[in-house]
């Protein structure tokens, strides 16, 4: 599989996969002190997002902890509405291992859904890809 890499550090990577045209971002440790580069790596994501023309995005949030309010409020009223403007369409999420952080996805979920975003939660990322291989992108 191919994968180009758009932004990496110690905390995330994030590539673009051409074979299942998708966004991937995986976290590689806890970022909840990182809000720079949380936004650094999830921009470059959406440069990517429309780069490369596609809609999917692939979160491997495994090893995250709870985002301050700060990286929270610039997600949903900064990132979200910009990436969504780009084309983001679908996205599935593989979710932390503490249940407290994984909890707090549960209002984005609903403010996304209501914004046309279809999102699945997971706990592996193999179903996750599976699952984002089915979505197909909106005909042009």
């Amino acid at each position: 599989m191919s994968k180009i890499t758009v932004y990496d550090s110690e905390y995330i990577t994030v590539e673009y996969w051409p074979d299942n045209e998708l966004i991937y971002h995986v976290i590689h440790q806890p970022m909840s002190d990182q809000v720079a580069v949380f936004k650094e790596a999830l921009n470059a994501g959406t440069d990517a997002l429309k780069k490369y023309k596609v809609c999917k995005w692939l979160s491997d949030d495994r090893k995250n902890d709870t985002l301050t309010q700060e990286g929270n409020e610039w997600s949903i009223n900064d990132w979200q509405p910009r990436t969504l403007q780009a084309g983001w369409k679908y996205w599935a999420n593989v979710v932390p291992q503490d249940l407290a952080a994984a909890g707090t996805l549960a209002p984005v979920i609903d403010i996304l859904f209501n914004l046309g975003l279809r999102m699945m939660v997971f706990t592996a990322v193999e179903p996750a890809i599976e699952w984002l291989d089915k979505m197909k992108a909106p005909s042009a």
